[in-house]
């Protein structure tokens, strides 16, 4: 990941290196030694210069880098077009940089050189390994338009700051290609009415990479171009331009229509520390939670991305309003959350899982696109996940075969994977607390992505339960202390997994009733086969053969140590990621699950619970209970 330091040290040079890089093109020359005509590095250089330029234009994401030779002669390079370049004027642009910065940076080892629609860099240092990107910091520049903004330049920087906050997010969340652009509208009577912006990363970064990189180089923004009505940082791994005129040939990706407001004021509620809905205790998330501001995205966008919401875009509907496939400017595809106004998440939810999902990143979480609230919608924009969510296919007697134990196991361990991201290994510490197959979504690949946070909450990294008076999750799913009692923490996410894990090898829904004498819900079945050593009759039979019994054998057992009464008894995900992945770590027997209970099958909705008379195990509907 690229270090908010290295990025702040890409505007380190440009004091220094603006006698070398005054007029357009602008180049950036380097200090790291000199080569001579006839040496083997001239040599890897030329080969860099007849191949670079085509293999970058003909690349999707006219991008393109190369390394050539062996040290000490080694070269490195990169060359990276605008995102609104077509084919032609990325080749030729970069063809035509390769001959002039080497007559400006002579027999230099290495050299930038920018252009408006291209970038090239060289170097013989290595600056293409994910822990080699900060090694470029000093060949940025900057630009600045020298004309001042007169009338009301507060409420004209302020727009500037706005647009460039959002377009630079779009790039680094909601582009493949890291490239956006923008358009903010002040209005006709403003001395300037409109701004353009760009922003841009090299398409290899990932989505955190670019979005520390632009940050860093944006936080200069006021320092640098204050104002002015145009200004640019240039960098070899990121860069963002604004002007009061347009300069862009391709369509606009971000529109900001209404009158801006100061960074330090942003939209109402839009900022605030995520919470639960009805529920006030236990505060003790971090008070910095980002400013979200710049991942609003505009009603008409999202209009014309899904056909304003025709019926054929539809991917389905519940209780909180409809989803819909849409497809955006920079052809990314979408799943658009539409919030019904009786939706039961409500504005608090919405606004938690904005706050929350916006801060994590990883490739068994679902990522957030943006958000609208225009026009008394409510919307949440995420990346389209395929495959539909896992219940719509385990739960489907023909959809199932599609499940062997390879995708079946692989779907666990990525579950296992994101809760230890989202317990541990993030900056945050969250709990979900409505963990559940309809919430698993599955991409082409069949790799799991948690969705939906807007019951998650934060907890302090030294924090290790919560308690709430309003007992809101998914009845078999939650766990008998948080049900019962209010009281939730990272266990509770646990005896969830544990549930599913159970769903996923039986390819049986956990509350319905599996013996014609008795209604035994899944746990009590598994159960019952455990200590009858006849688990085996649970398995799925659908998911084929060739696979390992002990393999399947071993998820039952990890699946029943997720769903102990005890929380403290219930692993922590580390712990059932580091199961999972070796058979030679030992497991301890599992006792009782939770909600081992006998029903008449002629009788109501109660029976025994070992923890006492609940409805958990007898429903599988979203519930929000007060307890």
């Amino acid at each position: 990941m690229v270090h908010p330091a290295s990025c702040l040290s890409l505007l380190v040079a440009v004091a220094l290196l603006a006698t070398r890089a005054a007029a357009y093109p602008w180049q950036v020359c380097g200090t790291t030694g000199n080569f001579t005509a006839n040496s083997t590095y001239k040599s890897n250089l030329d080969a860099i210069a007849a191949a670079l330029p085509g293999n970058a234009s003909s690349s999707p994401s006219l991008y393109a880098t190369a390394v050539v030779g062996a040290l000490p002669n080694q070269v490195s390079a990169l060359a990276l077009c605008r995102g609104d370049a077509n084919a032609t004027a990325c080749s030729a642009c970069l063809a035509t940089a390769f001959q002039d910065v080497q007559n400006m940076c002579a027999y230099d080892k290495d050299a930038a050189i920018y252009y408006d629609p291209c970038i090239l860099y060289y170097s013989n240092v290595r600056f293409l390994g994910a822990g080699e990107v900060g090694n470029v910091a000093a060949a940025s520049t900057s630009r600045v338009n020298l004309q001042n903004v007169t009338s009301d330049p507060a409420r004209f920087n302020a727009m500037v700051a706005r647009l460039v906050n959002a377009t630079a997010d779009y790039a680094a969340r909601n582009s493949t290609r890291r490239y956006a652009s923008g358009e903010a509208v002040l209005d006709q009577e403003s001395e300037f009415p409109k701004v353009y912006s760009w922003a841009q990363c090299t398409p290899d970064l990932t989505p955190a990479m670019c979005g520390d990189c632009l940050a860093a180089i944006v936080a200069k923004l006021p320092r640098l171009f204050t104002n002015r009505i145009g200004g640019r940082v240039l960098g070899v791994r990121c860069s963002y331009r604004y002007e009061i005129n347009p300069f862009l040939a391709g369509p606009v990706m971000v529109r900001l229509t209404a009158p801006p407001v100061p960074i330090s004021s942003p939209p109402s509620g839009l900022t605030s520390p995520a919470t639960a809905a009805g529920d006030s205790s236990n505060s003790s998330e971090p008070e910095n939670v980002e400013n979200v501001e710049s991942m609003l995205i505009d009603i008409s966008t999202l209009r014309a991305a899904t056909g304003c919401f025709a019926e054929c875009n539809k991917l389905g509907e519940g209780g909180f309003g409809a989803v819909y496939k849409g497809t955006l400017p920079d052809g990314d595809e979408i799943a658009v959350k539409r919030l019904s106004k009786s939706s039961a998440q409500g504005v608090g939810e919405l606004k938690n899982e904005l706050a929350l999902v916006a801060k994590l990143q990883h490739k068994n979480l679902v990522r957030l696109v943006g958000v609208c609230l225009e026009q008394e919608e409510r919307l949440l924009v995420y990346e389209f996940v395929p495959n539909c969510s896992l219940d719509q296919i385990l739960f489907d007697s023909e959809k199932r075969e599609q499940l062997d134990w390879g995708k079946r196991y692989k779907i666990i361990n990525g579950i296992a994977r994101g809760l230890q991201y989202l317990h541990e290994d993030s900056q945050l510490k969250v709990v979900h607390r409505d963990l559940k197959a309809s919430n698993i979504l599955l991409d082409m690949n069949m790799n799991p992505k948690i969705s939906d946070f807007g019951l998650a909450r934060l907890f302090g990294r030294d924090q290790t339960q919560g308690v709430t008076n309003l007992v809101v999750g998914t009845y078999g799913y939650m766990a008998p202390e948080y049900a019962m009692r209010g009281n939730y923490s990272v266990k509770s996410d646990v005896f969830s997994f544990g549930v599913m894990v159970l769903e996923i090898v039986t390819g049986k829904k956990n509350n319905d009733c599996y013996n014609s004498r008795q209604c035994e819900d899944l746990l009590t079945l598994v159960w019952e086969q455990w200590t009858a050593r006849a688990v085996s009759e649970v398995v799925d039979p659908l998911m084929g053969g060739g696979f390992s019994w002990s393999d399947v054998m071993r998820c039952i057992h990890i699946g029943l140590l997720c769903v102990q009464g005890d929380p403290a008894e219930r692993p922590v995900m580390s712990s059932v990621v580091m199961m999972l992945g070796s058979d030679t770590v030992s497991l301890r027997a599992p006792t009782k699950p939770a909600f081992y209970a006998r029903r008449n099958s002629g009788g109501g909705s109660g029976g025994a619970s070992s923890v006492g008379t609940s409805p958990v195990a007898g429903s599988s509907t979203t519930a929000s209970v007060q307890s």
